[in-house]
C-alpha cells in the first residue's frame, strides 16, 4: 500500500525524522487556511499523487510541473489553483495520468547539498538494506546505471537491529561535516525505526538535504507498506487513498484476491504467486501479453472464482482468459465449479482456456466437460498457453 508524501512526512515527524513545515488543502477555499499555518517567505507547492516524477510532469491543461517553487504565498495560491482538480501525467502514471485532489504546501528550504537515502528489503540477503548516495535529487535508477560506484548499501541483521557503527559508516559515506553528521545520525536511526515498526516495504528520501545552517531534512518522502502486515496497523490502513488505486485491484482486495492490472490482452487466473509469474512468462514466450496478475490463493472458494472472473471482465482490454490451476491444497473441482458458474453468470463470449492439474483433477475436468460451455482444455501449461495466444490472435 502506498501513501502520499504529506502522509509519509507526518509519519516521519511522529518518529522524529525532521521535515520542512507543511500544510495540505483539498479545495481552493482551504488554500488560505493552509498557507496561514506557514511563515511568510518562499513556498513549495506540491501535487499529491501516488507517482514519481511530479516535478517533470505535465498537466492535461498544458501546465508544466507538479512541484513548483513560489516566492510568496500569493504566488503559491495561484500555482496551486492551476494544479488542483487537473490530471497530472508523469513517466510513472502512464498517459492516463492522475487527478490531483490534494495540494501540499511546504516551507522552501535553503539547500546546501542533496543526498539519497532509502530503506528496503534486500530479498537476496533476506535483510533490510539502507541505500545511500551523494547523488540526491536524481533518479536513483540513473545513478545505478551510470555511476554505480556512488551508491553504498548496508545490510541490517534483523536480530540485532541497526548498529551504531553502521550509522557512523553511512554518515561517513555522505561526507558530512561533524555538525551535519551529528544531526544526520539520529535521523537515520529514526527512519529505520519507522521502517521497522510500521512494517514498511520501502522508505525513500530523495532528496535528503543539508542546509547552510547545518540542518539535515527530508525534503521528499516516498513510503509503501507490506500489505500482508496491514492487519497490525489500522492507523496506516486509514491513510489508504482509494482514488489512487485501480478499481479492479480494490474489488479484488475485498475478496482476498491478489490482483495487479497490466497492459496486455490475456487475463490470467492462477493459484500461487510462483505459478502466476510462470504463467505470465509462458504467455510472453508464445507471443502473447498478460493483462493481469491474479492469484486466487491456495484455498480459493467458488465465490472467489466467480468474483475473479467479474474483475477480469471489468478490463476492456481483455481478449481471452487463461485459467492455470495446480491443485495441492486446492481442489480442482471447486475451481471447475466456480468457472462454470462464473461463465454462466457473466455470459462469457471471450476465448477461455483451462489447464487443471493435481488434487481431484479428474472430477474437475469432468465438471468442465459436462457444462456444455465452450471451454478449451489444455493438456499442459505450455499447451494451454499456446492455445490461448492463438485464439486471441
Amino acid at each position: 500500500m502506498n501513501i502520499h508524501e504529506y502522509q509519509a512526512k507526518a509519519l516521519f515527524e511522529k518518529f522524529g525524522v525532521p521535515v520542512p513545515k507543511g500544510a495540505t488543502a483539498t479545495s481552493e477555499e482551504e488554500f488560505v487556511t493552509a498557507l496561514a499555518q506557514l511563515p511568510d517567505g518562499p513556498i513549495m507547492v506540491k501535487s499529491q499523487i501516488h507517482a514519481g516524477g511530479r516535478g517533470k510532469g505535465v498537466f492535461s491543461n498544458g501546465f508544466k510541473g507538479g512541484v513548483k517553487y513560489c516566492k510568496n504565498k500569493a504566488e503559491a495560491r495561484e500555482m496551486a489553483a492551476r494544479m488542483l482538480g487537473n490530471v497530472l501525467i508523469t513517466a510513472q502514471t502512464g498517459p492516463a495520468g492522475r487527478e490531483v485532489q490534494t495540494i501540499y504546501f511546504t516551507v522552501a528550504s535553503e539547500i546546501k547539498n542533496e543526498y539519497y537515502l532509502a530503506i528496503l528489503l534486500d530479498r537476496a540477503a533476506s535483510r533490510p538494506a539502507l541505500v545511500v548516495s551523494t547523488e540526491g535529487g536524481v533518479e536513483i535508477e540513473k545513478v545505478a546505471r551510470e555511476t554505480p560506484e556512488k551508491i553504498f548499501k548496508v545490510l541490517v541483521d534483523p536480530a540485532y537491529g541497526l548498529a551504531d557503527f553502521q550509522v557512523r559508516e553511512l554518515v561517513l559515506r555522505f561526507g558530512l561535516s561533524p555538525a551535519e553528521g551529528k544531526n544526520a545520525a539520529p535521523l537515520i536511526r529514526s527512519l529505520f525505526n519507522m521502517y521497522w515498526e510500521t512494517d514498511a516495504a520501502m522508505v525513500e528520501i530523495n532528496p535528503l538535504i543539508t542546509t547552510p545552517a547545518g540542518q539535515v531534512l527530508a525534503l521528499d518522502a516516498k513510503v509503501s507498506f507490506d500489505d500482508n502486515a496491514l492487519f497490525r496497523h489500522p492507523e496506516i490502513v486509514a491513510l489508504r487513498d482509494l482514488n489512487e488505486e485501480d478499481s479492479k485491484e480494490i474489488e479484488a482486495s475485498r475478496h482476498a484476491l491478489s490482483y495487479i492490472a497490466l497492459d496486455g490482452t490475456i487475463a490470467c487466473l492462477v493459484n500461487g504467486a510462483g505459478l502466476a509469474m510462470s504463467t505470465m512468462d509462458i504467455i510472453k514466450h508464445f507471443g502473447g501479453s498478460p493483462a493481469n496478475f491474479l492469484d486466487v490463493g491456495g484455498g480459493a472458494s467458488k465465490e472467489q472464482v466467480i468474483a475473479a472472473f467479474k474483475i477480469i471482465l471489468g478490463d476492456p482490454r481483455v481478449k481471452g482468459i487463461f485459467v492455470n490451476i495446480f491443485g495441492g491444497i486446492m481442489d480442482c473441482n471447486v475451481i471447475a465449479t466456480g468457472i462454470v458458474e462464473a461463465v454462466k453468470k457473466v455470459g462469457l463470449k471471450l476465448p477461455l482456456v483451462v489447464r487443471l492439474e493435481g488434487n481431484n483433477v479428474a472430477a474437475g475436468k469432468a465438471t468442465l466437460a459436462k457444462s456444455g460451455l465452450t471451454i478449451v482444455s489444455g493438456d499442459s501449461m505450455a499447451d494451454a498457453a499456446e492455445k490461448i495466444v492463438k485464439l486471441v490472435a
